[in-house]
């Protein structure tokens, strides 16, 4: 009875073991269900990333500035005092020149077409006698007309702006900036424009482009066959010019005669002087002669290409 009751404290006291190990297996489980998976929470992090990539690119892109717009911010960019350009200094005035010259140079009658080429061979007239109230009522109709230009007229017209800022943007900073305004917005309306036209009307428009000479208000188209009829001309010159030459040197100057010292003295420097231009004349027609030779090739070799 006695061994009876010493296994039964001991019987109890295993059980109580096994049921405490049995709880307590229980709370680990329990504790460990708790926890949140780490592939759990890479997949739940993952949707909420698409989500948020997804309304980034359904966020509204701000669209790209117009070339009217741009035309008229330049109109703006020209509301100037009525004497700026005057007071600029000379070297600034031979820039404001420089950039009329690149904004009419060339065909523009046939690129912008008779409204806006006849504008813009108005605006550099204003621009070489700094006349800035014109310049402004000019530079104000070019929205107006950008809208009826063609494509080709497009990228002619935004050529020009490019070059004819970039004459303004190489003055520098003057004043409170203004030129640099201008030139920033001139070259930004040119390359938009530019960009917005076909490559097939880019290329025939290479194509069709002819040099121009600009002397003041002389415009001079240079083709290879004005260049060949230069060359002749040139030549015929030049023989001319060696064939009168030849004649005063065939006179001796034993054979003038005249009454006095002083007269005889000055019919001598007046035949040295005549041979001596005649020369010139002859030397500088055959130097004449080969560079137009030369330049009507170029041309036709870059009218061929």
């Amino acid at each position: 009875m006695d061994s009876l009751g010493l296994l039964q404290p001991l019987h109890n006291l295993s059980s109580t073991i096994f049921f405490s190990k049995q709880r307590s297996c229980r709370l680990i489980h329990s504790t460990a269900s708790l926890k949140p998976l780490p592939s759990k929470s890479l997949n739940l992090s993952k949707p909420s990333t698409l989500t948020f990539a997804l309304a980034e690119s359904d966020s509204p892109q701000p669209s790209e500035t117009s070339s009217n717009s741009l035309l008229l911010q330049l109109s703006k960019c020209f509301d100037l005092p009525s004497d700026y350009f005057q007071q600029l200094p000379s070297d600034l005035r031979l820039d404001l020149n420089d950039a009329a010259f690149d904004l009419s140079n060339g065909p523009i009658i046939d690129e912008c077409g008779q409204e806006l080429g006849e504008t813009l061979l108005n605006l550099s007239r204003a621009w070489e006698q700094a006349d800035t109230s014109t310049s402004r009522t000019l530079v104000k109709k070019l929205p107006e007309m950008e809208t009826s230009l063609t494509d080709g007229a497009k990228s002619a017209f935004g050529r020009r702006l490019i070059s004819a800022g970039k004459r303004f943007r190489g003055m520098g900073q003057y004043g409170q900036g203004e030129l640099q305004k201008i030139a920033k917005t001139m070259i930004t309306t040119g390359e938009v424009l530019s960009a917005n036209t076909s490559p097939a009307s880019v290329s025939n428009e290479s194509k069709s482009k002819t040099r121009m000479f600009k002397f003041g208000e002389l415009q001079v188209a240079v083709s290879p066959e004005k260049a060949y009829v230069g060359a002749a001309i040139s030549f015929v010159f030049g023989i001319l010019s060696w064939q009168i030459s030849q004649g005063i040197q065939s006179i001796p100057e034993s054979s003038l005669e005249y009454a006095n010292d002083n007269a005889l003295q000055l019919a001598k420097s007046l035949r040295g002087s005549l041979l001596a231009l005649f020369y010139a004349s002859a030397l500088l027609s055959g130097f004449t002669t080969a560079g137009l030779l030369l330049l009507a090739k170029q041309l036709s070799s870059e009218k061929d290409s």
